[in-house]
């Protein structure tokens, strides 16, 4: 009895320690999502209260964990709020994550690696892509524009132009001043191909401290966008479509048929006007006739979706953007997809691949602006089909027949992708590898039509324009782009220390191939344009050298090591450090690598027990940064010295034409290069304050920085006894300085759970100047026709600074003309009047001549800046976006550039010039082809522009149904209005380079854009 009591208390015994045991490991199943948008959340930390038991949701927000039934589990993740919520016997959790209150939350992509934005210690913005999809641009930088304090962007009216982007100023002179693209780990120069509303946010690394990681790719700065991705859960269709027109912002007005003849009487006195059958009374608007409003429209469809092993992504897009002048069209076809699969708990493999094809019909625009804006208003375009002989009456050529005579079209196909795989053989630890590739195959087929001088072409024949012979001109432009990276990226928390350590390595190789050709008297049916079809006798390979190489090219490649620490303390104290050990074959190899380490610091005032019962500050963060970057952005060869063949050596006696008679051929160097060039080097110090007040609603930054780029290209004058052509050659001899504050606000309000508002203004006030040429050479450029050169950047100036003559009025009198320093010009009544500055001894000699030259401001504004907003109500919602800058200047340079007295003026200019009748003391009474660069042609260059202007309506839906699950009508409006005091066509006028940015000669007007679209979900 007693045995078997004590069986029985034993066997009760192992039932309750068995189901204890059991209890305490029951799976308990959840999956973990935003409580707002219902999207699940990755890497979740799901631990239980009190113990160091945990795990991370997967890539769908899901999570499976072994807990007693009576234990609470607590949920933790960066920029949401901590949720503890007990297990009660459940099996399967639902949980919804509340986003924080306190601003900078949000998530940023810092390279290779995100970080949360308290945690930065860099300057980093970030855009979503949402606010850049409301814009009907082709390009996220264009988008961008307004948006973020120091991030200037200069965008072109032309459809398939890339705008200009410079971040914390200009920093180099003769390498490349863009910044890096970092497209989903792809490194590029160009995101023409991104299509819009594929991406999802676009973080930009500012400082040296946020961009040192990428090291030679990023001394201007790091643009990183990222696109869409598959989620698991049902498949979602998205619809997103535009449909409007294009015209001109603004056209500057020229002058009428009597004002021109006003002013061929001054100008040409004797000049016959000529005499048309019928006659001709009107006035010809010139650019009325190159001008038109064109179509633009986008169709956007995009697939995503999965399961809990694998997601998927693919969107397709057709743009049609026909730009403001006739003929000038241009289409864009977009493939994108992504794919991620989960091959186990340790194992990820993600492909992206995008494939792009753009087809452009150009326009010979230098010609056919130059000449609308100089050509007679007395002549007619056209009429029954024949053009108007504006060079017969010693006038330009007519510009309808720059733009109508020849076929310009240009191909891109473009592939751009890579494949990643991560795997973490530990806990903490991830291995990445990743293989990137960007290839591009382009072309381009010129056609010139034949066409004769005669009575078949022009109304009256004759004319400059006559073409004898057809001619065919075909480029193609490969190359491709590889880039292996390979990071490791340990994490790991312990007590109030937090660490995070990336090391890795990237290995780059870039490859170009370029043909050219051409042939005269092709044939004028299309389908014979190809290159064999016309005379062979005329054919090249190059225009200036008939003999060249058809085949030209280019090939380096790049090799780096890589290192970052992230270090936090009780999440108050912030450290971070890069370095980057960056080899490039674009130099010799003494000079080929070189080391780049960035370092910052940040505090959070606000985490803080003294801060702890103040009710002022949501966050206050002071953070500081130090760093160093290298630029090669230089071409490959220049190092390289090269000798050129086959020339012909002379040697002998002379014989009868003097010349000896024996030849050989031989080579010589005919080009010196420094085989010692080394890195451009930018040192940058940084400092901000971040604050957030009234439960976040009001978040700003303030930041000052200091950047220098040191061993700045230049060229350098040789004395022409070494034979080199230039009498120059480049090297790194100059420092160049950019200093800056800036500066923005946002405020952001619920009012109601219907009416929402926020608002934003930032603004940066930047100084370039160059420090140092150490021996190099001042660079000339910005050339207006026969002016010649406009600027001139010098020691203690900005990069591209206007160099010009000091107009101070206008001659009144004849004695004032005859008394004062004679100018090339000429001194009249009615010319204008120059400041005799200096001369050969520096000082005044009495005559206008280059020694009289000033320094009359740059391009580069004192201050850019934006403001953008929104409001919604109910299904309402309106967003607006402005952008300008102030205190740069703009050299008019079309005002300035003539051949002939019979070229047309400007309206503006024929009212306010000086005449005996109407003198005046700032317009001169003709503007002459010998009239010198002076301070009369620089105007101001500040605007302010209303970039987008957007209004929506999103149907209720409950008047959807079941099938669609989100309809969403608008209107939206690109550079609605500009407000400007410069006369031309636009302030945007970003050159070729820093050196020449601008002036204006043929820019593209700014397309004003109106546009009705939707977005569709299903």
């Amino acid at each position: 009895m007693k045995r078997n009591l004590t069986i029985s208390v034993l066997v009760l015994f192992c039932f309750f320690f068995v189901n204890t045991l059991f209890a305490q490991n029951a799976p308990v199943k959840g999956k973990v999502t935003d409580a707002n948008t219902g999207e699940p959340l990755i890497g979740v930390s799901v631990a239980i209260k009190g113990t160091t038991t945990g795990i991370q949701t997967d890539v769908n927000g899901a999570f499976t964990l072994q807990a007693p039934p009576d234990a609470t589990l607590v949920f933790t993740y960066i920029g949401y709020t901590t949720l503890s919520l007990p297990v009660n016997n459940q099996n399967t959790l639902t949980v919804k994550l509340q986003p924080e209150a306190k601003a900078l939350q949000e998530v940023v992509v810092v390279g290779y690696g995100t970080q949360r934005k308290r945690d930065v210690t860099g300057a980093v913005a970030s855009v979503k892509g949402e606010e850049l999809a409301k814009q009907p641009v082709q390009t996220a930088t264009q988008a961008l524009q307004g948006k973020v304090s120091g991030v200037q962007v200069i965008s072109s009216g032309a459809p398939n132009s890339q705008p200009t982007v410079r971040i914390r100023g200009t920093g180099t002179l003769l390498a490349g001043a863009d910044p890096l693209y970092v497209v989903d780990g792809v490194l590029t120069n160009d995101i023409r191909n991104i299509n819009n509303n594929d991406i999802v946010n676009v973080d930009i690394l500012k400082d040296a401290s946020a961009a040192a990681i990428y090291g030679v790719r990023a001394a201007n700065g790091v643009i990183i966008i990222t696109t869409k991705q598959g989620k698991s859960g049902k498949t979602i269709i998205s619809y997103d479509g535009t449909i409007g027109f294009h015209d001109a912002s603004k056209v500057v007005q020229m002058a009428n048929a009597s004002q021109y003849q006003s002013y061929l009487a001054d100008a040409a006195p004797g000049t016959t006007t000529p005499v048309f059958t019928p006659a001709y009374n009107g006035t010809t608007n010139w650019f009325g006739e190159i001008l038109r409003k064109s179509l633009t429209q986008s169709n956007n469809v995009s697939i995503s979706g999965g399961s809990d092993k694998n997601t998927f992504f693919f969107s397709a897009g057709y743009l049609t953007d026909n730009g403001i002048v006739i003929n000038n069209n241009f289409n864009r076809i977009n493939l994108r997809t992504s794919e991620t699969f989960t091959l186990s708990d340790k194992v990820k493999v993600s492909t992206q691949i995008s494939f792009t094809n753009s087809n452009t019909r150009n326009v010979n625009l230098g010609a056919a602006y130059n000449d609308a804006y100089r050509a007679a208003p007395i002549i007619p375009a056209m009429r029954n089909g024949l053009y108007g002989n504006t060079s017969l009456f010693g006038n330009v050529g007519n510009p309808l027949i720059d733009i109508g005579k020849n076929n310009d079209q240009s191909t891109e196909n473009r592939l751009q992708g890579n494949i990643a795989i991560d795997y973490k053989p530990i806990k903490n630890l991830t291995l990445h590898s990743a293989i990137n590739t960007d290839v591009n195959f382009n072309s381009q087929r010129v056609y010139n039509y034949k066409f004769a001088a005669d009575s078949t072409t022009y109304i009256t024949p004759g004319g400059n324009q006559r073409a004898d012979f057809s001619q065919l001109i075909f480029t193609r432009n490969n190359n491709n782009r590889y880039i292996w990276d390979n990071t490791a990226t340990y994490q790991q928390s312990f007590g109030k220390h937090s660490l995070t350590i990336l090391g890795g390595f990237t290995t780059e190789r870039y490859y170009q191939q370029y043909t050219y050709g051409s042939q005269k008297g092709v044939p004028a049916n299309q389908d014979l344009w190809y290159l064999g079809t016309g005379d062979p006798t005329t054919d090249q390979v190059n225009n200036y050298d008939p003999n060249a190489t058809p085949l030209f090219g280019d090939k380096f490649t790049r090799i780096s090591v890589l290192g970052r620490i992230n270090y936090s303390y009780a999440g108050k104290y912030l450290i971070t450090a890069n370095i980057r050990d960056d080899g490039s074959s674009k130099f010799a190899q003494a000079n080929r690598y070189a080391v780049f380490p960035s370092f910052g610091a940040g505090w959070i005032i606000t985490e803080e027990g003294f801060m702890k019962n103040q009710k002022v500050f949501d966050l206050l963060k002071l953070r500081a940064g130090y760093g160093k970057i290298g630029n090669d952005n230089i071409a490959s060869n220049l190092y390289i010295v090269t000798a050129k063949s086959n020339i012909p050596y002379f040697f002998g006696s002379p014989g009868s034409t003097g010349v000896p008679t024996t030849t050989a051929l031989g080579a010589a160097i005919s080009e010196l290069k420094n085989a010692n060039l080394k890195w451009e080097t930018t040192e940058e110090y940084d400092a901000a304050l971040e604050f957030g007040l009234l439960n976040s609603r009001l978040t700003g930054e303030v930041s000052y920085y200091s950047k220098k780029t040191k061993n700045s290209l230049i060229n350098v004058q040789i004395p022409a006894i070494f034979g080199d052509p230039n009498n120059q050659y480049v090297t790194n001899a100059a420092t160049i300085s950019n200093k800056g504050i800036e500066a923005g606000l946002n405020w952001r309000d619920d009012i109601t759970k219907k009416l929402r508002y926020n608002v934003g203004v930032n603004a940066t006030f930047n100084t370039n100047r160059i420090l140092s040429l150490n021996g190099g050479q001042a660079l000339p450029d910005g050339g207006v026709g026969q002016q010649g050169f406009t600027t001139l950047s010098n020691n203690g100036v900005a990069a591209g600074s206007f160099y010009v003559l000091k107009a101070i009025g206008i001659f009144q009198t004849a004695a004032d003309a005859t008394n004062s320093p004679a100018a090339a010009d000429g001194n009249r009544v009615g010319s204008i009047k120059y400041a005799d500055i200096s001369g050969p001894n520096g000082v005044p000699d009495g005559k206008i001549d280059a020694y009289d030259r000033v320094y009359a401001g740059s391009y580069q504004p004192k201050v850019y800046f934006g403001i953008n907003g929104g409001i919604s109500y109910s299904d309402f919602d309106m967003s607006f976006g402005f952008s300008g800058s102030l205190g740069g200047k703009i050299y008019n340079g079309k005002k300035a550039f003539r051949y002939q007295a019979t070229d047309n003026i400007e309206a503006s200019y024929a009212n306010a010039r000086y005449t005996p009748s109407k003198p005046s003391q700032t317009d001169p009474q003709v503007i002459q082809s010998n009239t010198p660069a002076s301070t009369y042609f620089i105007e101001s260059g500040s605007y302010i522009r209303l970039n987008n202007l957007t209004l929506g309506y999103t149907l209720p839906k409950n008047l959807l149904g079941h099938t669609i699950k989100s309809l969403r009508v608008y209107a939206s409006s690109q550079n609605l209005f500009t407000i400007t005091g410069y006369s031309g066509f636009t302030p945007e006028l970003p050159g070729t380079s820093p050196t020449n940015a601008g002036i204006e000669t043929n820019a593209y007007p700014t397309p004003r854009t109106v546009v009705f679209g939707v977005n569709l979900g299903l």
